[in-house]
């Protein structure tokens, strides 16, 4: 059984916190104000869903569980159209669209296929899952639009002489469009590659401290990683075959006017 935290435990916990906030006006950092903020965004958030869970939990409803899960998608989507210095029109909506076919296709896949949980919307298993999955997708979206961007705006004489010479609008934006895949996937990569060696995962450090056997949860996290992983690619991969739809046209133009500096409009 997991020990029950009491207040005085979490108020011990808050101390490090604090430590941080010493550490800054110390070496002037300026940080001071801005880890308070996060310190109590991070309890009222944590309260909030824990509150909403337990109600959600108890009610056990299709009808329940759903809009949770849809209003997490967006949020994450909204999310990931929030990076760089660049945007365009409609970047909101390929960041909602990438997160949302990535996450739930796959989460699908985990719910539905490997771990098949009846009936499909157990709240123990369906939210947490695809929790994880839009996490991960939300990374691999919103690095991937933000290296798109750039990378078309920082080489636009390059792409716009391969259009001048006869290229099509793929072999002009390919390169800008691997970066960016790349870019999306590599935080996922790193992760898989120290998972269990410098890090244990929050998924699995749960299990074990609910009384579950190491192996157990080994082999859901490693379901987990697996997932969340293939999320990541396949919302990145989503995200930049929208941009390039959206920046170049069908016969073969770059439209570039169509990217603009963040704080001349939003996307």
């Amino acid at each position: 059984m997991i020990k029950t935290l009491s207040l005085t435990d979490v108020a011990l916990a808050t101390l490090l916190i604090a430590i941080n906030g010493v550490i800054s006006l110390f070496l002037q950092l300026d940080l001071e104000r801005k880890l308070a903020w996060a310190a109590v965004r991070t309890v009222t958030q944590l309260l909030a869903i824990g509150y909403l869970l337990g109600w959600v939990f108890h009610y056990d409803r299709w009808f329940v569980v759903l809009p949770l899960m849809v209003a997490m998608t967006l949020v994450a989507g909204f999310a990931g159209a929030g990076r760089g210095r660049s945007t365009y029109r409609g970047q909101r909506g390929d960041s909602v669209v990438s997160v949302w076919l990535s996450s739930w296709l796959v989460a699908a896949l985990g719910l539905f296929v490997i771990i098949r949980i009846r009936p499909w919307y157990e709240p123990q298993y369906a939210i947490p899952i695809l929790g994880m999955v839009l996490g991960n997708a939300l990374t691999g979206v919103a690095l991937g639009i933000e290296r798109m961007t750039e990378e078309l705006t920082a080489h636009r004489d390059r792409v716009e002489m391969m259009l001048s010479l006869g290229a099509t609008r793929w072999e002009a934006a390919r390169l800008a469009a691997r970066q960016a895949v790349r870019a999306g996937m590599i935080p996922t990569l790193n992760q898989m590659s120290v998972v269990g060696v410098v890090s244990l995962p929050g998924m699995m450090t749960g299990q074990v401290l609910a009384g579950q056997s190491p192996l157990g949860a080994v082999r859901y996290q490693i379901v987990v990683m697996f997932l969340i992983a293939s999320a990541a690619g396949l919302g990145t991969v989503i995200a930049v075959l929208l941009i390039y739809r959206r920046l170049f046209s069908e016969d073969h133009c770059f439209l570039v006017g169509r990217i603009v500096e963040r704080s001349a409009g939003s996307a």
